[in-house]
Formats: C-alpha cells, structure tokens, sequence
C-alpha cells in the first residue's frame, strides 16, 4: 500500500528493539508439524509440575464458576491473608501479580527511567533485560562464575546510574544457587538507593541448610523485593499468578502501576487452596527429587556433564562435536520437548524439567537413541 505508515517507527524506541520472549514448544504445535499423537509427547521444556494440579485447587475453581460473570476481588483480599498466615507477613508487604513477572514489569516502571542502568547476571532470566529495554535503560550484564551469580562482581557493577539489581535464586536456566551469607554480604554493599529485585521462583524446591528465605531478610534491607510464583511448586502456570513481598512503601508505589483485576477469580481463589495443601507440595518436591536423582545418574551413564541444580530442571552439555540444535530436534522427532538455551549464551547445553517417573524414562531412552 503506497504511503502507507511505518508504524515500527513510531513505537517506543526501547520496544523496537526487543524480540518476543520464546517460551518452550507447545505439545500441540509439535504434533502438527510432526504428525504426532498428542498424548504421546512429553514435555520437559518448561520447568511446569508434572503432577497436574492439587485437588484442592480444582475443587476451589469448581466454587468460582458461578461467580463468571463478576470481576475478581481487585485487592486479592483471601489470598494476602493466606499468605499473611503462611509467610508471617503483612498484607501491606503484598504485590499480587499474574504471574511474578508482573513484578518485575511493575518495579521496572515504577524506579527505572530512559538512560538508567540495571544489572543483571549472565545466563540469569532473559525477562530482565526485556522489562528493562522498555523503558529505555541500560542492561549491565556480569559475566557468571560457574554459571551463577558472581554477587562481588555484580556490587562492583553498580554505579550512580544503576537502579535496580536483578538476583535469582535459584537461578534459571543454571539452577544454580546462593547461600546466605553471600547474599548478607551482597545486601551489606550495595547503597540502598539501589534497589534489589530477588526472585526466587523456585524457592520451594531448595533444601539446603545455608539457602536463604529472602522474606527473612525484609526488616534488615528495606531496598529489597522478594518475588515468588504459584507455577511451579503449586502446579498453576495456567492460571498466571505471582506474588512481591517489599516495605510497605514499596509495595504502594508497585501497587499504583498494578492493572484493575490483573490476577483472576480462578487463580486467587485456587493459589489460596494450594497454598495450604502442604501434601501436595510434599509430592510435588519428592517427585522432584527422585527424578533430579534419576536424570543424573542418567547423565553419568551417558558420560553426559551437567550443572548441579536445586531447581525442578537441570542443563546437560552435550558430547564434543555434537551440535545441541540437532540433538534438540532428535528429541523433538522423538516426541520429546526440551529447551536450547543458546540464548542464554550456552550453546552446548540443553535444559530439561524434571518430569514425572514415566517422562523421565521416555526421556532418558529418547536421549540415549539421539546420541547413539
């Protein structure tokens, strides 16, 4: 069409410059490019919980249908008090978000501006860079020490122009993790202008007696954010729903930038349900654990090396010589989805979820005929 508008031109200069964010395969989009039966692939691409969903959570969901109609309860009241109840915290503290990427988005708008910086580690969780793009500013990107976080490295990072210090632990895609006492350290040197965004997404999957609850440390570094998730360890990815833990004050200036309604009926009232089903979260990290154990002693029989991890996946390094895409796509013609982290600036490693005990199998045999 002549004279037609270029409408890329017109668009905020830090969104030109961005390119979605690429989720993991979706089973039914590998079915069709590959002819395959649905309920014969596994996916393993996307950190999900394998279990499916808490009883509990179904049932409150079932309790909301008659309620379609209706907007949900804005201030996500039953929620906060749950987690007030769980967590011994305020609800004053509380950001809900859909998803705990939302909180990201939102304190990103809310203290960063066009030429501010924020730093980040390498192969830590491509979300940072693109909610910092949007606004104009600067990602500082510290090389990573064993492929996690190098906290001495990011504090000397920091300069006049840095606004916020993007921390995950454990970290995505490495599931590498932090102990408390280089965090304290960490917290102790950085000026608290700065603001710290922890995200510990995969918080419930750790059990490591030098770990830290980042709640805990909310009274002594007012400057910190605590974000968390109901994807992972509570099976609800579907239904996208996030929370931040800060200072009250903090919390109000994220809620001023928070949409009406951004987190539905279904994901407050089947989060709250969840929360308090502490059997299923038992299962949920036991099988976990049990699958972590089986891919690596997989991985040690393949002569495959992989970084320990404490989340619900783990990166495997394939052989030398041995292109990753091709034994990705091996697996996808196999029926099984996992997730290239080239990216990620790790084009020798694939990352994989830990599945439940039947995935996991499918998976190791689909492995072991790809590299054979």
């Amino acid at each position: 069409m002549t004279g037609a508008v270029d409408f890329t031109e017109l668009a905020v200069e830090g969104v030109r410059g961005l390119r979605p964010y690429q989720p993991g395969k979706p089973i039914d989009e590998l079915a069709r490019e590959l002819g395959l039966n649905e309920a014969d692939i596994v996916k393993l691409a996307s950190n999900e919980n394998p279990l499916g969903p808490s009883p509990k959570a179904l049932d409150a969901i079932r309790n909301e249908l008659a309620d379609l109609t209706r907007y949900p309860d804005g201030a996500g009241f039953e929620l906060k008090k749950a987690l007030c109840e769980a967590l011994d915290i305020r609800p004053e503290q509380i950001t809900l978000g859909n998803g705990s990427s939302d909180i990201l988005d939102f304190i990103t708008r809310v203290f960063v501006n066009d030429g501010d910086e924020i730093v980040v580690s390498q192969h830590a969780f491509a979300i940072y860079g693109l909610v910092a793009k949007m606004v104009g500013a600067n990602t500082i990107e510290v090389p990573a020490r064993n492929f996690g976080h190098d906290l001495e490295a990011m504090a000397s990072a920091v300069t006049e122009k840095t606004r916020i210090v993007f921390i995950t632990n454990p970290n995505n895609p490495t599931g590498t993790w932090l102990t408390k006492t280089e965090l304290v350290r960490f917290m102790d040197q950085v000026p608290q202008r700065v603001l710290v965004l922890l995200d510990e997404a995969y918080f419930e999957y750790v059990d490591e007696a030098e770990y830290p609850n980042g709640l805990r440390l909310l009274d002594q570094y007012p400057n910190l954010v605590v974000t968390r998730t109901f994807s992972k360890a509570y099976g609800l990815a579907s239904l996208r729903v996030g929370y931040g833990v800060s200072s009250p004050e903090i919390a109000d200036l994220l809620n001023r930038v928070r949409p009406p309604f951004n987190v539905d009926s279904f994901a407050l009232a089947a989060a709250k349900a969840t929360l308090t089903d502490t059997d299923y979260v038992s299962r949920s990290v036991a099988e976990n654990n049990a699958g972590m154990k089986r891919l690596v002693e997989a991985f040690d029989a393949l002569n495959l090396s992989h970084i320990p991890s404490v989340g619900n996946f783990v990166c495997f390094k394939v052989p030398t010589g041995v292109n990753a895409m091709d034994v990705y796509q091996g697996l996808l013609q196999r029926g099984v989805i996992v997730r290239p982290v080239a990216n990620y600036e790790m084009p020798e490693y694939l990352r994989v979820s830990i599945g439940t005990s039947a995935e996991n199998e499918v998976f190791v045999a689909a492995l072991t005929a790809v590299l054979s």
